[in-house]
Order: structure tokens, then sequence, then C-alpha cells
């Protein structure tokens, strides 16, 4: 049964002027990027206490040799083993194995300012929030990865959450990886492991039913880098509707609408799409049916150009036709995506993006 928001906030014991810190970061196939998010880690502006454990699902590259080479640099660090692979099993595991009163939830993919520790602890004992997290602000190497990085940053890419832009300072409904009292998230019952997508939304959740406040603070920052082709951009965003499909199954209107927007997008197209040739052929009457049966497809087509001309940073006929690929992708394995979990749930679906072999 979905319980609605406590009434009452609950108030969690203070948190000292430094309290330690545990990082936790699942991963898995991440040679590329490893040792730099590690290094954002251990390189933090803050003088308290720190730990950082590393997750390690079953990577068939040699990002587990980095890992074992990096603790061996630094004491700090510590590593699990986490066979499941997936990113809730991980970072429960990495949460069991940590000991500090904060948590944070680190991407192997992100690097974080070198305050954002210092700026997210400040957050928690000024609200008194159990999680805060800020914005997230991809980047990209290759023009294809940085043509995805637009779309993350942009509002026609991904809208909606407020780590996607410069938001004011607020609770929130979730919070970008996430900086957490230990005492809270501990209380909920930590990550869902049946949850694969969509695990910080979900948590966060549990977390604002159970009476516990969710913030974001803009100052705090912390860079993505993207999946750098369309391939793999599509089929984690299939995996990423699939699942936000599974919340709206559990959840119902917890959800915000925006989660239905793409498979709203993607039935509106079909049936433009499918009514083309109708149209040629005369079954269906031109002049009485094309204004409303081809209209999604017009206005989407007349969206992706307005996008490509607005969103900021391009070059040439080149990047904007990239926009345009990307945009494309997005919304439209999104919504595929999240069609299939509403009639079939996502239990098999599995975001293979980053594996290989």
């Amino acid at each position: 049964m979905n319980r609605p928001p406590s009434a009452t906030p609950l108030t969690l014991p203070p948190l000292p002027e430094q309290p330690a810190v545990s990082y936790v970061m699942p991963v898995l196939n991440e040679a590329g990027f490893l040792a730099s998010a590690v290094h954002t880690v251990l390189a933090q502006q803050y003088p308290g206490e720190k730990e950082l454990v590393l997750a390690l699902g079953p990577s068939t590259d040699n990002t587990t040799e980095i890992a074992r080479q990096l603790q061996a640099q630094d004491p700090r660090i510590r590593l699990v083993e986490n066979p499941a692979r997936d990113i809730p099993a991980g970072l429960n595991l990495a949460i069991a194995h940590s000991q500090h009163p904060v948590i944070v939830r680190v991407d192997a993919h992100s690097e974080l300012t070198p305050d954002y520790t210092a700026r997210a602890i400040e957050a928690l004992r000024a609200t008194g929030a159990a999680n805060v997290g800020g914005i997230m602000r991809a980047a990209g190497s290759g023009s294809v990865q940085r043509a995805i990085a637009r779309a993350y940053n942009s509002p026609f890419g991904l809208g909606g959450g407020a780590y996607h832009g410069d938001g004011v300072a607020g609770p929130a409904e979730s919070a970008y990886l996430g900086v957490f009292r230990r005492d809270a998230v501990t209380a909920v019952g930590v990550y869902d492991p049946a949850i694969l997508r969509g695990e910080d939304w979900e948590l966060s959740l549990r977390l604002r039913r159970a009476g516990y406040g969710v913030w974001f603070e803009p100052a705090l920052g912390v860079t993505y880098w993207p999946r750098a082709s369309l391939r793999d951009l599509s089929r984690q965003f299939f995996a990423t509707g699939a699942w936000r499909a599974q919340l709206v199954r559990k959840y119902g209107r917890a959800n915000p609408w925006r989660f239905f927007a793409p498979g709203a997008l993607v039935l509106g197209l079909t049936v433009s799409v499918v009514s083309l040739p109708l149209l040629a052929l005369g079954v269906l009457p031109w002049a009485s049916a094309w204004p409303v049966l081809l209209t999604p497809l017009v206005a989407y087509a007349a969206g992706i150009g307005f996008a490509t001309v607005k969103i900021p940073g391009q070059q040439g006929l080149r990047d904007r036709a990239l926009t345009a690929a990307v945009l494309t992708t997005m919304h439209l394995s999104w919504g595929t995506g999240f069609l299939r979990g509403i009639v079939f749930g996502a239990r098999s679906v599995v975001d293979r993006s980053r594996i290989r072999g």
C-alpha cells in the first residue's frame, strides 16, 4: 500500500561540524574513467575523515586491476565484490562495508567539484535533510558524446528534474547521486535491489514518505560523462524508460507527469506513421483526417528543429544534425521502453550499454 508523505517531518540528530564521510561507488567496466573519478573523491577539500568503498562488478575490461592498484596506493580505499553487477546491489554492499555517519554516492562516470563534500555537509547541517543533491553537468570528449552531453544539459533532452539545470535551492523530489545521513537511509531500508534503474528517485520517495527531507542544493556540482555512441545511448534510455514504467506500476500517482510524456510521444508518432500510407492510398480521407493524424509527427519534427536552433554550444550543421539524432534517440528509446515496461514490466530489462565482451 502506498502511504502519503508524513505530515510531521522527522528530526535527525545534529551533525558535528566535520563528520566522517563514506563514499560509495558501484563500478563495472569503467577502465577509462575510474582513476579520474577516484581522484576527485580523494582530493576533496574536506578535512574530516574519509573512506571510499568500491563495489566491483564482474568487469570484462581491466577495471578490477585498476581498482586494486588504486587501493594499494591509498589505504582509504576499500574493495568489495558485487557479483550481481547491478547498481543498487553494489550500493547496498558498499554501504554495508562502510562505517561513517554521512554517505556520499559517487558514480564512476562522474567527477566531483573539489568543494562538493564540504558544501554538501553544510547543506545537511543547515537544512536537517536526510538527502542532499546538486547539479549534474554532462561533458563530452568527442563529437557524438558532446552532442549527448548538450542534450543532457538541456530541457529539450531530459527536462524535469532540477538537477539538470540551474534551479533554486529547496525541497526536492529526488537528488542526483545523493549525500545521505546514514541513520535515515538505514531506517528506510537502503536501496531496493529490485529497482535496477531510477533507484535514486525510489529511495528519495521512501525517505520523503517516512518524513525525512530531500534537498536540492545548486552549489553542488558533478561532472558526468555520458555514453559516447547513439547505440549505447539507445540501450541506456530504453532500460531507463522501462524501469520508470516499473516505478509507475509500483507507486502510481506518486510519479510526476513527465514520466508519461515520452510514451505518449511514441504512441502519437506511431499513429502518424501508420496513417501516412493510408492517407496516401485514399483509405482515409485526406482533407479531414490529416490534421489530426499527422499532427504528432509534424509537431515533433518542428520541436526537434526548434531545439537544434536553441541548444547552445553547437558549431555548424554537423553539430545540429547530431543534436537532432541524439534528441530523437533519447525520446523514442525512453518512450518505447516505457511502453514496454507498462505492458510487461521491466524485470527482464537490463542496461547493457556499459557491458563489453
